[in-house]
């Protein structure tokens, strides 16, 4: 037990040092949502009730409005460490939980380190470009045009990855994703990653970018409480 705590302490004073090299103001962020969160709740009810009772009651509230506002500057700081990597997509889209997302990084690959990496997933396959727009649209649609000759039955979504007006910036990948139709079953989803498995691509060479990337409030929660 000793051990897994040092280890959950280890673990979130490693995120706290990565936010607060992004996010300067990060103690105070911290530190005043929880004075705020904890007044707003302590004094209506220290007055209705009781004090001791309100400052019970604010307590909690105060760590979890402190800990959600932690959990996302921490998601930032992670998107921002890895953002310009070749890959970052792709490391993202792992990262996600509950998406039961199949990702194949790079399996295409331009000089410029502009790539395509092949998601599979409810919605049917989803490639996801890096790189400027002018530069990716000839890749997607080449691939497009590959995967379409094997699966020309199964929907196929493009998401290019990007700061251009008509791409979506990293940190909101996760939402692109998540407006996607579901369009294939558990089974389908595993019967188009079979007929892919033959497709391949070039991932085996590009490495994709490794660091923290905490996704969710209740990931850092868990760790808190562990």
């Amino acid at each position: 037990m000793a051990g897994r705590i040092r280890t959950t302490l280890s673990s979130l004073a490693q995120n706290w040092k990565m936010t607060q090299r992004v996010h300067r103001l990060l103690p105070l962020e911290v530190g005043g949502l929880f004075i705020g969160a904890a007044v707003i709740v302590a004094v209506p009810v220290g007055l209705w009730l009781n004090w001791l009772t309100g400052i019970l009651l604010a307590i909690p509230v105060g760590l979890l409005a402190a800990t959600f506002w932690f959990s996302r500057r921490a998601m930032s700081a992670a998107y921002s460490q890895i953002e310009g990597q070749p890959g970052a997509a792709a490391a993202v889209i792992k990262s996600l939980r509950g998406g039961n997302w199949v990702v194949t990084p790079a399996v295409a690959v331009s000089k410029n380190q502009d790539m395509i990496s092949r998601v599979v997933g409810k919605p049917g396959v989803i490639l996801v470009s890096e790189g400027p727009s002018t530069r990716v649209v000839h890749m997607l649609a080449n691939e497009r045009k590959r995967t379409a000759r094997w699966l020309p039955e199964v929907p196929i979504y493009e998401i290019q990855i990007g700061d251009e007006a008509d791409q979506v910036p990293l940190a909101r990948l996760q939402k692109a994703l998540s407006k996607l139709p579901r369009n294939l079953r558990g089974g389908e989803v595993t019967e188009v990653r079979r007929r892919l498995d033959a497709l391949g691509g070039a991932g085996a060479s590009m490495p994709i970018p490794k660091g923290p990337m905490p996704t969710s409030a209740r990931q850092v929660r868990r760790q808190r409480g562990a």
